[in-house]
């Protein structure tokens, strides 16, 4: 079955970067269109970024300008590097891949911790 691990969670100071790693099994991940989200405390979850299949990136506004989202085929792993981070990043981050083709999907991952304090 699929399964989504994130890693690379942590503690920073505001101003730091982080690169979070989703490793991807149980599927043709080339094949998939990789998201992350995240979900602060008392607040629903929240999209981030998503990477295509051929590469394309698109971003919340909250992550335009600091946050990169990539993909290594050959690893099965999809990242988020997260720059200049914010207090207001502090979350925990969610790797997850949906689609409808052939039929419908929504896989999660566990999360990882990001906090951004002094």
């Amino acid at each position: 079955q699929v399964q989504l691990v994130e890693s690379g969670g942590g503690l920073v100071q505001p101003g730091g970067s982080l690169r979070l790693s989703c490793a991807a099994s149980g599927m043709i991940f080339s094949g998939y269109a990789m998201n992350w989200y995240r979900q602060a405390p008392g607040k629903q979850r929240e999209w981030v970024a998503t990477i295509s299949v051929s590469g394309r990136t698109n971003y919340a506004d909250s992550a335009k300008g600091r946050f990169t989202i990539s993909r290594d085929n050959a690893k099965n792993t999809v990242y988020l590097q997260m720059n200049n981070l914010k207090p207001e990043d502090t979350a925990v981050y969610y790797c997850n891949t949906r689609g409808i083709v052939p039929r419908p999907y929504d896989y999660w991952g566990q999360g990882t911790q990001v906090t951004v304090s002094s």
